[in-house]
C-alpha cells in the first residue's frame, strides 16, 4: 500500500481508539473553574425573596450544607413584626373589620383571631373608617408633624388598595355613599379625589361635624357660653340650639350622629393632676330637647363644662375621657382612662339614648386610652395601647359588660 495513504489512516484509527478510551472512563467532567455568576458556594442557598405582606411564604429560612432550606413556618401577620404599633381600628360586624398601624393594614374575618395583611407602607395609618365589608377608607399621615394626609380606598374588601388623593384636614372621615364623604367640614362627592369646604360658624371649637350635606353641627365658646349650632342648609346659616354656661375653658370637642336628627356632643375642659373635665349631652329631635349623659368635673381639672362646679351628675368611670362611639340614636360607647390606675381602661354605655349610664366593672391594662370599634349595641370591640407591651384585643357579646381577650399583637418595637 501506498505510505501517502497509510499514514491518514493510522492517524483515522488513533482517534477513534483514544475516543472510546475516554467513554468508557468513570470520572466525571471537570468542573468549570469559575462558578456560574451569583451562585453562592459552602452549600448555601439563595436567599429568598422577600415575601410581600400577607404571603403564604416567609421571608426567613437558614441554609444548611447539603444545600437545602430549612423553612420556618410562615407567620401569622400579627406575628409578623408589622402590626407592633396599632393606632386604628374599625368593625364591620361582630366577626370582620380591619386594624391599622405604621404603615399597614390588616382584616379578621374570624372575630380577630386571625388577621390578613392587605396593605403595607411606610407612613401611619391615623383612621380607617368601612362603609360596608367591600368600600372602606384609610388616613395616612404623610409628614410626622400631621400636616401631610392621604387617603386611600378599597372597594374589594382590601384586596387591593389604591391611593385616592390628599385629605384636606386631620379630621374624623365618614363616607355615607360610595362617592359623598366628609372630612370634619370639607366634602367630596367623588370617592375623596376632590374637597369643597362648607362653611361654619366663628368661634367654633375642636371640628364641625356633617351628618350628611345638608345637616351639620358645631360648637363655639362665646362671652363665657358654650352654644351647640346646627344648619340645615349645607353650613349656610347656623342656629344655635343649646346654650350653657361655663365657667370653665373649652378645650375641644367630639360630635357624632346616628341620623338627621341625631347628634351626641362631648365637651372637654381643663386638665390638672393627670384628670380632664369633660360633659356629653344627646338630642335625637334635631336639638329641640337635650339630654345631659356625662357631667365629669374632677378636683384637679375643676368642673365640667357646660355644669355649675356644684352640680353632681351622672359620671363616667376614668378621670379622663376615652374614645366616644355612637351606634344608633339609642346606643353609645364611652372609653374612660385612668393614668393613675394600674388598669387603666374601663367602658361605659347607654341603651336608652343617655337617659342611664352603666360603667362597666371591667379594667383592662394599657398606658394610654384604649380604641373603640362597636358593630351593633351588644358585639364591639377594644384595643388596648401599650409602649412597652404588646396590644391586645378584646370583645365583648353583651354590649360592654364582659371583655375577652381573643387576640395579642407584637411587642412594641423599642426606639
Amino acid at each position: 500500500m501506498n505510505r501517502a495513504i497509510q499514514q491518514p489512516i493510522a492517524l483515522l484509527f488513533l482517534i477513534l481508539f483514544l475516543s472510546f478510551a475516554a467513554g468508557c472512563s468513570s470520572d466525571p467532567a471537570p468542573a468549570s473553574v469559575n462558578p456560574a455568576p451569583n451562585a453562592q458556594q459552602s452549600g448555601q442557598t439563595n436567599a429568598p425573596e422577600q415575601g410581600k405582606p400577607g404571603d403564604a411564604a416567609s421571608s426567613e429560612g437558614t441554609g444548611n450544607v447539603n444545600g437545602s432550606t430549612n423553612q420556618q413556618p410562615s407567620k401569622p401577620v400579627s406575628e409578623s413584626g408589622l402590626m407592633s404599633h396599632l393606632t386604628a381600628v374599625r368593625a364591620i360586624d361582630p366577626s370582620s373589620g380591619w386594624v391599622g398601624g405604621d404603615g399597614g393594614i390588616a382584616r379578621t374575618d374570624d372575630g380577630g383571631k386571625q388577621w390578613k395583611m392587605q396593605y403595607s407602607g411606610k407612613d401611619k395609618i391615623a383612621q380607617i373608617f368601612a362603609l360596608n365589608g367591600q368600600d372602606a377608607w384609610g388616613m395616612i399621615e404623610k409628614s410626622a408633624d400631621g400636616t401631610k394626609r392621604e387617603l386611600i380606598q378599597t372597594s374589594d374588601g382590601g384586596a387591593q388598595w389604591t391611593t385616592v388623593g390628599p385629605l384636606p384636614n386631620p379630621g374624623f372621615v365618614h363616607f355615607v355613599s360610595k362617592q359623598e364623604g366628609f372630612a370634619a367640614n370639607a366634602y367630596t362627592k367623588d370617592g375623596g379625589k376632590s374637597w369643597q369646604s362648607l362653611a361654619v360658624p366663628d368661634h367654633m371649637v375642636g371640628d364641625a361635624y356633617f351628618h350628611d350635606k345638608t345637616n351639620g353641627w358645631a360648637v363655639t365658646a362665646e362671652d363665657k357660653k358654650i352654644l351647640v349650632k346646627r344648619t340645615t342648609d349645607a353650613g349656610k346659616s347656623w342656629t344655635t340650639v343649646l346654650s350653657r354656661d361655663t365657667s370653665t375653658f373649652l378645650n375641644g370637642t367630639v360630635i357624632r350622629s346616628a341620623g338627621a336628627d341625631d347628634v351626641w356632643v362631648e365637651l372637654i375642659g381643663d386638665s390638672g393632676m393627670s384628670q380632664t373635665s369633660y360633659s356629653l349631652f344627646h338630642s335625637s329631635d334635631g336639638g329641640k330637647n337635650w339630654q345631659p349623659v356625662l357631667s365629669n368635673s374632677t378636683a384637679g381639672a375643676g368642673p365640667a363644662p357646660g355644669f355649675p362646679a356644684d352640680y353632681t351628675g351622672t359620671k363616667n368611670a376614668g378621670s379622663k375621657p376615652g374614645e366616644l362611639y355612637v351606634v344608633n340614636p339609642k346606643a353609645a360607647f364611652m372609653g374612660g382612662y385612668c393614668p393613675a390606675c394600674d388598669n387603666p381602661n374601663t367602658v361605659g354605655y347607654t341603651t336608652d339614648g343617655g337617659k342611664t349610664w352603666v360603667n362597666g366593672k371591667e379594667q383592662i391594662p394599657g398606658s394610654s386610652g384604649a380604641m373603640l370599634a362597636i358593630s351593633d349595641p351588644q358585639n364591639g370591640w377594644l384595643i388596648s395601647k401599650d409602649a412597652a407591651n404588646p396590644s391586645v384585643l378584646y370583645t365583648t357579646a353583651d354590649g360592654g359588660q364582659h371583655w375577652k381577650a381573643v387576640h395579642t399583637f407584637d411587642k412594641p418595637k423599642q426606639p
